[in-house]
C-alpha cells in the first residue's frame, strides 16, 4: 500500500462493491472500464431497492407517502454535491445527453443570427453536436477550439481568438474523458463572462475524481451523470436560478413553472433519483467524520473525501503512466508528464504500434482486465488527433482501483505487445 492510501481504506471501500468480487478464469476481474461507467456499492443498491418497495408514488400526491421526502433529501444531497446552495437549481434527467439537448433547444431560442457560440475538440460529443445542431437551426455561427499538438490539451489562445462581444455560449468540459485532461474552466469561465457569454461545462468526467465547486468555477450551467460516481443511470443538471427561471424551456402545459420542476419533463426515474442522493451519501462517508466531528456537515466531509481521492488518485496515475511509458512502440494521448499529474485524473488513452486498440482491449478482456476501445464518443478529440477510425484504448482508474491492477495492466500490455519488462 502506498503512503497515499493511507488516506482511504481501499480494501474496505472494495468490500462495498459487489461487482469487484467477480473472477474470470480464476482471477478476479480488473475495473478499469470507469470512464464508461462506475461500479455501484451496497448502500446505492440499497437506496433503489427500499425505495422501490417501501416508498415508490408519484409526486405530490395528497395521501401519506415519503416519496416526496426522498426524492426532496436527493435534491439536498446533489446540491451539496456540486457545491450549489439552493437544491431548487437542481434537476434530474435521463442522461447528460438529454439534458443537453433540452437545454440547447431552450437557450437557442434566445440566438439571433450574428450570434456566435464557442465548442471544444477536447469535448465529449455530447456537449459538442447538441449545440451545433441548435446553432445550425438559428443560424448562429460556432467555432471549435482545437487542441496543441504536443499534449492533446486546448489551445487557449485559439479560444481567446474567437471569444467576442458576439459570443453567447461557451461549452466546455471540465475532464476530457478521452485523455484524461482538466481544463482551465474556472479561468475560461471568466475570460466568457468579460465578453458577455453564458458558460455550460459538462462535469460528467470529473465528477468521480474531484470537488465539483459550481459558485467557486463561476459557470452557468453544469451537467454531470451519477453512474459516473457510483450510482445509476440518472443526469443532473445544475444551473443558476435566475437562468432556470428566466428561460423557457420546451414542456407540457399541466407541468409546473416552478424549479426544479420546470426543467423536468414527464415522470423522472424515482428510484434512480435517490439511488444518485445515496451515491452521494457514500462519498460523504469516505470521509470517516461522525456526527460529533468537526467535519460532520456533509459539504465538508466531501471536501475531505475528495482531497484524499484526488492524492490516491494522483498515485494511481504516477503509476500508470511510468508503466506504460516503459513498453516500445505505445503512443500515450494527453498530458504524460508525471510532474503535471495535477493537471489530470486517471484515464490514458493509447495507441499500440501494429495493434488496433480494439485488438488490444479484447486480449486485454481475456484475461479478466476491462478496458474500452474506440472514440469514447469523444469523437470531436479523435478526430482532431487523426485516431479514426480505430480511436484509443482507454484505461480509467477510480479510487476503489489498486496498485495492483495497475501492475497488473502494464505487465498484460508488455506480453501482448510482445515486449518484456
Amino acid at each position: 500500500m502506498t503512503e497515499a492510501a493511507t488516506c482511504l481504506n481501499i480494501s474496505a471501500i472494495r468490500q462495498q462493491f459487489p461487482a469487484l468480487r467477480r473472477g474470470v478464469k480464476g482471477r478476479p476481474a480488473v475495473y478499469f472500464d470507469g470512464p464508461a461507467g462506475s461500479q455501484v456499492p451496497f448502500s446505492v443498491a440499497d437506496a433503489v431497492h427500499q425505495y422501490l418497495l417501501n416508498t415508490n408514488a408519484n409526486r405530490g400526491g395528497r395521501f401519506a407517502t415519503k416519496s416526496d421526502a426522498a426524492l426532496d433529501a436527493a435534491h439536498a444531497a446533489l446540491a451539496d454535491f456540486v457545491g450549489a446552495a439552493d437544491p431548487r437549481e437542481i434537476c434530474f434527467g435521463a442522461n447528460m445527453t438529454t439534458i443537453t439537448l433540452q437545454v440547447s433547444r431552450a437557450l437557442a431560442r434566445t440566438w439571433k443570427p450574428g450570434d456566435e457560440i464557442i465548442v471544444s475538440r477536447l469535448d465529449h460529443d455530447a456537449n459538442f453536436t447538441p449545440w451545433i445542431l441548435a446553432a445550425e437551426d438559428v443560424g448562429v455561427r460556432v467555432h471549435r477550439v482545437g487542441l496543441r499538438p504536443e499534449d492533446a490539451t486546448l489551445d487557449l489562445e485559439d479560444f481567446e481568438r474567437n471569444l467576442s462581444d458576439r459570443t453567447r455560449l461557451v461549452a466546455v468540459g471540465y475532464a476530457a474523458n478521452s485523455t484524461g485532461t482538466i481544463n482551465p474552466v474556472e479561468h475560461m469561465t471568466r475570460l466568457a463572462h468579460d465578453a458577455g457569454a453564458l458558460v455550460y461545462v459538462d462535469a460528467v468526467h470529473f465528477a468521480p475524481h474531484g470537488r465539483i465547486q459550481a459558485g467557486r468555477l463561476g459557470c452557468d450551467f453544469l451537467v454531470c451523470s451519477a453512474y459516473k460516481f457510483f450510482g445509476p443511470h440518472v443526469g443532473v443538471l445544475w444551473g443558476r436560478r435566475g437562468l432556470l427561471e428566466e428561460i423557457q424551456p420546451y414542456k407540457v402545459r399541466p407541468a409546473p413553472n416552478t424549479l426544479p420542476g420546470r426543467w423536468m419533463t414527464g415522470t423522472q426515474n424515482h428510484e434512480g433519483i435517490v439511488g444518485a442522493g445515496a451515491a452521494v451519501n457514500y462519498l460523504a462517508a469516505l470521509s470517516n467524520a461522525d456526527s460529533n466531528s468537526p467535519v460532520s456537515d456533509r459539504t465538508d466531509r466531501l471536501d475531505m473525501t475528495f482531497r484524499r481521492i484526488v492524492k490516491y488518485e494522483q498515485s494511481l496515475t504516477v503509476r500508470l503512466l511510468i508503466g506504460l511509458s516503459e513498453i516500445p512502440g505505445i503512443n500515450l494521448h494527453g498530458i504524460r508528464d508525471v510532474d503535471r499529474v495535477a493537471e489530470r485524473v486517471p484515464t490514458v488513452s493509447l495507441t499500440v504500434d501494429g495493434r488496433t486498440p480494439d485488438d488490444l482491449a479484447t486480449a486485454l478482456a481475456g484475461e479478466g482486465i476491462f478496458v474500452w476501445s474506440g472514440n469514447h464518443y469523444a469523437q470531436p478529440f479523435t478526430e482532431a488527433a487523426g485516431l479514426e477510425p480505430h480511436g484509443t484504448m482507454r484505461i480509467g482508474a477510480l479510487h476503489y482501483n489498486t496498485t495492483d491492477e495497475i501492475d497488473q495492466v502494464v505487465r498484460a500490455i508488455h506480453r501482448l505487445t510482445g515486449t518484456r519488462r
